[in-house]
């Protein structure tokens, strides 16, 4: 974000107007599964960037099923159980979504199942999940 002589951004957007449609843009590519989200936050996009909702980058590629965008965040130090505004944790999203993958991920990363309301086990149990159950006692 470039800024001129009078505080304004190029084409009249203040500079919080650029930075809240580059944040914009990265919850996009959560939802998306874009990869290039690692390469943000590598940059110096926080890891756990947060929407209005309390949804963090990591939450929403969880729910929309992208185990590499997921895999990478764990790797850069995201909260894998930092919940929402709803108190929904990532692996209850992705428990709820059945994302066999991003579950598994998510484990491997550290997460609680018993986190967040509903927990991903009451999640996987609601929803007869035995081999999530079985994943999630690990």
């Amino acid at each position: 974000m470039a800024v001129d002589g009078t505080g304004e951004a190029p084409g009249n957007e203040s500079p919080s107007e650029d930075v809240a449609e580059l944040a914009g843009r990265m919850f996009e590519m959560a939802r998306a599964g874009d990869a290039a989200l690692i390469d943000y936050v590598k940059a110096g996009v926080p890891v756990n960037l947060t929407n209005q909702a309390g949804d963090t980058i990591l939450m929403l590629s969880a729910y929309h099923g992208h185990a590499q965008v997921v895999s990478g965040l764990i790797e850069l130090g995201a909260d894998v159980n930092r919940p929402n505004d709803k108190e929904q944790t990532p692996l209850a999203g992705a428990v709820f979504k059945s994302h066999d993958e991003v579950v598994a991920a998510l484990v491997a990363g550290g997460a609680d199942p018993d986190a967040g309301h509903p927990t991903a086990r009451d999640a996987a149990s609601m929803f007869g999940r035995e081999d999530y159950l079985g994943l999630l006692d690990k």
